[in-house]
C-alpha cells in the first residue's frame, strides 16, 4: 500500500515537473519581449503574490532554481571518458603561492606572458596547478615539462581512440605510441643521450609527419650538432616537400660549414664591402660597407643577405667566419650590422654566435644581442644581460629578452635601471599603475634573495606590499628554488 501511494506521488511530481517546464517557454519568452511574466506562471501563483513588482522577482528565484535543478541538458553526441590529467616530473606550486600565480595570469592577458611564467616556474622546479592554467595541445612555447598535458589536450580535442601512453625510451617500433609533444620531449632526451640514435629514429619516421611536425622535429638536431647529420640534412635540403623544411636543413648544413658553395651572390654581396688594413704599428683587418647610393642598392645588398650563409659570404671576403666577425666594423652601417648578426643566428656556429654576442655587446649593440640571444646557453644569456644593465643602463624589460626567465640576476635593482625606477616610483605624480611591466620583468630576472631585498628597497620607495605591480618579484621571493640552473 506504502509502495503505491509513493508511486503516485513520484508520479504526480513528474507530470508537474512536466507542466512547469512546458510552461517556461512562455516566461521565458515574456522576459524576452520586456513583459511581465508573472501571469504566465500560473502554477505557482500563491507563491507569487499579489504585488506585480515582487511577484516578478519571486518568479525570477523559483525559475532559476526550477531549471538549475530539474533541467538537464542533453550532450549533442556521446559522452567521452577522459583519462584522468597525468602527473608532471615536477611538483605542482605550493598551495600558498597559487594566488599570485593566478592574478599574474588574470591580469597579463599576453601570451608571452604567460610563457614567460610557466618557464620561470619550471627553471625552480615547479610547475602551475592544472585549475589555474592548461596548456592547448598546439602550444609549442611551453615548457617540455607539459609535455604529457599538452597530449592530454589533444586527446580531449581529439574524436579518435586514444593511443597507448608509454614511458619507454623511444624507437622506431614504438613512435605511433606517443603522441606528439611528448614523442618530441622524448627524440630531444635520446638526442641529448645518443645522438646517432636519434636521428636513425628520426630518419626512419620523418617522412610520415606532417610538416609543422617535420620542422618541429627537425629543430632537435641543432643539440649536438656534427657532422655525421650531414648525409640525413642533405638528403631533406635537396628533397622535402615543404620549403620551410628544406630552408631549416640548409641552415644546420650551413652551422656546419656546409652550406651552398659560395658563388653568384656570394661573390655580388661581398662587392658592397671591402676588406681594409688599419693601423701604424699594429696592423689590423677591417670589415667595411661600401657607401650605398640608391634605395635599389640597399635593397638588393638585404636580399643578397637574406639568400646566403656565413661561411660563403665570409669566404667570397677571403676570411674565416670567425676572422669576419672580428674584423667587422660594427657600428658603422647598422642595417649591415642587424642583417650580418641574423646570418650569424641562422647559420653560423654556436661559438661563432657566442663571438658575436661579445663583439656587438662591446659596441653597445643591445637589439643585436636580443637577436642572438635564443643560440646562447643560459649562463651567456644572463652575463650579457648584467652587462647590458650596469654598462648600456637598459631597462628591466629589454634585459628580460636578452636573460630569459633563468637569469637570477644578484642586484639588478642597483643598476641604473633601477635607479631610475626607484626615482620615478618616488615621484609626487607617480600613478598606482606606472611601470608595471618594467616590474614584472624584473621579477623575472633577479634571484630569490634579489627578490627579497628589490621589495625592501621597493616598499622604501612607497609602494605596498599587496601592490599587484610587484607579483611577480613577491612569488620568485617566495618560491624556494629546487630547481637545477640550467
Amino acid at each position: 500500500m506504502t509502495e503505491t501511494i509513493m508511486t503516485e506521488a513520484i508520479k504526480t511530481e513528474a507530470i508537474k515537473t512536466e507542466m512547469i517546464f512546458d510552461a517556461m517557454g512562455a516566461v521565458l519568452a515574456r522576459w524576452t519581449m520586456g513583459s511581465a511574466a508573472a501571469p504566465a506562471a500560473s502554477f505557482w501563483r500563491t507563491d507569487l503574490g499579489d504585488d506585480p513588482t515582487e511577484a516578478e522577482l519571486r518568479l525570477l528565484a523559483l525559475a532559476g532554481q526550477f531549471l538549475g535543478t530539474s533541467v538537464l541538458m542533453e550532450p549533442s553526441s556521446a559522452l567521452r571518458i577522459l583519462p584522468d590529467i597525468p602527473l608532471l616530473p615536477l611538483p605542482t606550486m605550493p598551495e600558498t603561492l597559487r594566488p599570485l600565480a593566478r592574478r599574474i595570469l588574470a591580469t597579463k592577458k599576453q601570451a608571452k606572458v604567460k610563457s614567460d611564467l610557466v618557464h620561470f616556474l619550471a627553471a625552480r622546479g615547479w610547475t602551475v596547478h592544472p585549475s589555474d592554467w592548461m596548456p592547448e595541445a598546439d602550444d609549442d612555447d611551453v615548457p617540455d615539462v607539459y609535455a604529457s598535458w599538452r597530449d592530454w589536450a589533444a586527446n580531449a580535442a581529439s574524436s579518435s581512440v586514444a593511443r597507448q601512453q608509454t614511458d619507454d625510451r623511444l624507437t622506431t617500433d614504438n613512435w605511433g605510441d606517443f603522441w606528439p609533444a611528448a614523442r618530441k620531449v622524448a627524440l630531444a632526451e635520446l638526442r641529448r643521450r645518443d645522438p646517432s640514435a636519434a636521428r636513425a629514429v628520426l630518419e626512419a619516421r620523418f617522412a610520415g609527419e606532417t610538416a609543422d611536425a617535420r620542422w618541429r622535429l627537425l629543430s632537435l638536431l641543432s643539440e649536438r650538432l656534427s657532422d655525421d647529420d650531414t648525409s640525413f640534412l642533405e638528403g631533406i635540403a635537396a628533397n622535402d616537400r615543404a620549403p620551410k623544411v628544406k630552408a631549416l636543413a640548409t641552415s644546420l648544413l650551413s652551422r656546419l660549414g656546409r652550406g651552398p658553395a659560395a658563388g653568384e651572390d656570394a661573390a655580388e654581396l661581398a662587392g658592397f664591402f671591402a676588406v681594409k688594413t688599419k693601423g701604424l704599428l699594429r696592423r689590423v683587418r677591417v670589415v667595411q660597407a661600401e657607401p650605398l647610393k640608391t634605395a635599389a642598392q640597399s635593397l638588393r645588398r638585404k636580399a643578397l643577405f637574406d639568400g646566403i650563409d656565413l661561411a660563403s659570404f665570409s669566404g667570397a671576403l677571403g676570411l674565416a667566419p670567425q676572422e669576419l666577425i672580428a674584423a667587422w666594423d660594427w657600428g658603422a652601417d647598422q642595417p649591415a650590422d642587424a642583417a650580418l648578426v641574423e646570418l650569424i643566428a641562422a647559420t653560423g656556429a654556436d661559438e661563432q654566435v657566442t663571438q658575436a654576442a661579445d663583439a656587438v655587446a662591446d659596441h653597445g649593440a643591445t637589439g643585436l644581442v636580443i637577436s642572438l640571444a635564443m643560440r646562447l646557453v643560459p649562463a651567456e644569456r644572463a652575463r650579457h644581460a648584467e652587462a647590458a644593465l650596469n654598462a648600456q643602463g637598459i631597462r628591466f624589460e629589454l634585459a628580460q629578452l636578452i636573460a630569459g626567465t633563468a637569469a637570477r640576476l644578484q642586484g639588478p635593482l642597483s643598476a641604473p635601471a633601477g635607479n631610475a625606477l626607484l626615482a620615478a616610483l618616488r615621484r609626487d605624480d607617480a600613478k598606482p599603475s606606472d611601470h608595471a611591466e618594467e616590474l614584472h620583468a624584473l621579477g623575472l630576472i633577479v634571484s630569490r634573495e634579489g627578490a627579497r631585498r628589490s621589495l625592501e628597497q621597493l616598499s622604501g620607495a612607497g609602494l605596498l606590499q599587496g601592490d599587484p605591480r610587484l607579483d611577480m618579484l613577491r612569488l620568485n621571493a617566495a618560491l624556494d628554488d629546487k630547481g637545477a640552473r640550467s
